[in-house]
C-alpha cells in the first residue's frame, strides 16, 4: 500500500530560512527513501506503508532533537507513482471549495492560456500556473491558496512550495 504522511514540527518562524527543526526532519525523511514535497508549513513524504512507517519514529527524533517542541503527524492512502501531492483522478479534479467570482475567472483565464485545467498540468505547468496567478494577484484573495491548490489537485503546502521557489 503506498502512503502519504504530512507532518509539521513547531514553533514556526515565519518569515525566512526554515528552522533546523523542519530541516532535519525533511532530510530524515529522504535518508530514509522516501519521496519528499518541503514547504514552509509542514512536509510531505510518500512511499511504500512498510518504508513509510518504519521511517516515522526516525523522522520525529530527529526533529525534536534538533529542536522542535511538538511534532504533528497525518497519515493518508496514496496512489503509488504519483509525483505530486494528494494528486486527484482526472474524473474527480477540480475545486472542491467554491472559488470567488474573481478567483474563479482567475483560474478560468490561466487554464484557457495553457490549454488544460490545472488539474491536468504537469509539475512544471502547476508551477508557471502558479506563478501566473501570483503575478495577477490571486494569493491576495481569501482562502486563494486553499482554492488554487483544489484546482491544482495538490495540497495547500504544494503551493506554498511553488511560491516559495518564486520568492527566492
Amino acid at each position: 500500500m503506498w502512503l502519504e504522511a504530512e507532518f509539521t514540527s513547531e514553533p514556526f518562524h515565519g518569515e525566512g530560512s526554515p528552522p533546523e527543526h523542519a530541516l532535519a526532519a525533511r532530510a530524515a525523511a529522504a535518508e530514509a527513501g522516501l519521496e519528499t514535497d518541503f514547504g514552509p508549513f509542514g512536509t510531505l513524504a510518500r512511499g511504500e506503508s512498510e518504508q513509510l512507517f518504519d521511517a516515522l519514529p526516525v523522522i520525529a527524533q530527529a526533529a525534536l532533537e534538533a529542536g522542535a517542541t511538538q511534532v504533528t503527524l497525518q497519515v493518508r492512502r496514496a496512489e503509488p507513482g504519483r509525483t505530486e501531492a494528494n494528486e486527484k483522478p482526472a474524473e474527480a479534479a477540480g475545486p472542491a471549495v467554491e472559488l470567488t467570482d474573481a478567483l474563479a475567472r482567475l483560474i478560468a483565464d490561466v487554464e484557457r492560456e495553457m490549454g488544460a485545467k490545472l488539474g491536468e498540468l504537469d509539475r512544471a505547468g502547476k508551477q508557471r500556473a502558479v506563478r501566473v496567478l501570483r503575478e495577477r494577484g490571486a494569493f491576495g484573495l481569501r482562502k486563494s491558496v486553499s482554492s488554487v491548490a483544489d484546482a491544482l489537485g495538490v495540497t495547500r503546502f504544494t503551493v506554498y512550495n511553488y511560491l516559495n521557489r518564486e520568492a527566492d
